[in-house]
């Protein structure tokens, strides 16, 4: 090889692993424990996940608001490494009562934080523009992407619910008084037609826009510096060309996901090849761009299936050497008998459960150490 073919090659070997450093984090200003958060959970996605639930410690399966509580505590003695909540009280309510929600949702991410544990916010936005609330339904709901953009109608008012995101945002400090860093998840399931942001009344431009001014507004204008960017469609691609088709750019994500619940067993689909297709395509595109990737949403409703956490869960996550921060399932209702996702104590797939929570892959929070923290401690 001459010198020319030689200089070639490391010149783009460089610029190869420039690309991964620039693809990775995208707020250069995000806090220390931000910055670590998310060095860590790539660190741990290759070779263990942290496990997730929703609303875990604000209500589940018969109660509500008991404290020191979650059905994952209660089966497994640990509380989940990390625990959802929603931002969907932020906006389209008076005033006094988006203060309320501020304090409820203020205190959970601050014990979390304290705890050691972390948080992840879904965002289920009621629609700005009419009623319908996050849903999409015929003959009420708006198609308010187009109108929230800039330059749109509702862009104003858009802005004002922005700034109650950023205001609560820049609230939750610890008790070492540093910020706690959240997994931000907007606009989730963005391909299907149940949200009013959905695929079938948005354009591919459109959403785009939202999403981009949405991050830029958050960091650059409104300070915001706690949060990782997490963008989630649901199980509607089968190629990557597919998954990326509203990528907003990796100037604009933090970390790429996909909501699944079709091939985990909802109406009896069960089809764990597809699902690990899908899954490995979402950490692929993290691994080459230096993004974290997660299962951001999954789980069987009822869990009828004793062996569901090993056999099927289990074996997707550790499958295809595949680097996956975390996996979340949904929440367990207060007052619902079927709708809930994880077990409780007497539920049939709780011993299965323990034997998911032994397993040296999955990581609970009683397995977190020092997370936010630049030298990691790891786990164990």
């Amino acid at each position: 090889m001459n010198k020319k073919a030689i200089y070639k090659t490391v010149c783009t070997i460089t610029f190869a692993l420039m690309g991964n450093i620039i693809f990775g984090q995208i707020d250069k200003d995000a806090t220390k424990e931000t910055k670590a958060l998310y060095k860590n959970l790539k660190e741990i996605s290759k070779k263990n996940i942290l496990f997730a639930h929703q609303h875990a410690t604000e209500y589940g399966h018969g109660w509500n608001g008991d404290v020191n509580r979650s059905d994952v505590k209660s089966v497994t003695g640990s509380y989940p490494a990390m625990v959802g909540v929603d931002f969907s009280g932020l906006s389209g309510r008076p005033e006094a009562d988006i203060e309320k929600t501020k304090e409820d949702l203020r205190k959970n991410v601050v014990d979390t934080y304290n705890r050691g544990g972390v948080t992840t916010a879904a965002w289920h936005f009621s629609n700005p523009a009419s009623e319908g609330g996050f849903y999409w339904k015929d003959g009420v709901s708006l198609a308010s992407m187009a109108l929230i953009k800039p330059g749109g109608s509702k862009h104003e008012e858009y802005k004002e619910i922005l700034k109650n995101i950023a205001d609560f945002a820049n609230s939750v400090k610890g008790r070492n008084g540093k910020l706690a860093p959240i997994i931000f998840r907007p606009y989730h399931e963005f391909d299907g037609e149940w949200f009013w942001w959905g695929k079938p009344y948005t354009s591919r431009e459109d959403f785009i826009a939202v999403w981009q001014f949405t991050v830029s507004y958050l960091k650059d204008t409104l300070g915001v510096h706690n949060f990782i960017y997490a963008y989630s469609p649901d199980n509607k691609f089968n190629t990557e060309e597919e998954f990326l088709e509203r990528f907003p750019g990796n100037d604009y994500v933090d970390m790429v996901g996909m909501d699944n619940y079709g091939d985990f067993g909802r109406d009896g689909d069960y089809n764990i090849e597809r699902a690990i297709m899908k899954l490995k395509i979402v950490s692929d595109y993290g691994i080459k761009n230096n993004k974290l990737a997660a299962l951001t949403e999954t789980g069987l409703e009822t869990i009828p299936n004793p062996t569901w956490w090993t056999e099927t869960l289990l074996k997707v996550l550790k499958s295809e050497n595949m680097q996956l921060s975390y996996v979340l399932v949904w929440r367990n209702d207060t007052q619902s008998p079927t709708h809930f996702y994880a077990p409780f104590p007497g539920q049939v797939s709780a011993p299965d459960f323990l034997k998911f929570y032994n397993d040296p892959y999955t990581i609970f929070e009683k397995d977190l150490k020092k997370i936010y923290r630049r030298k990691f401690l790891g786990i164990f």
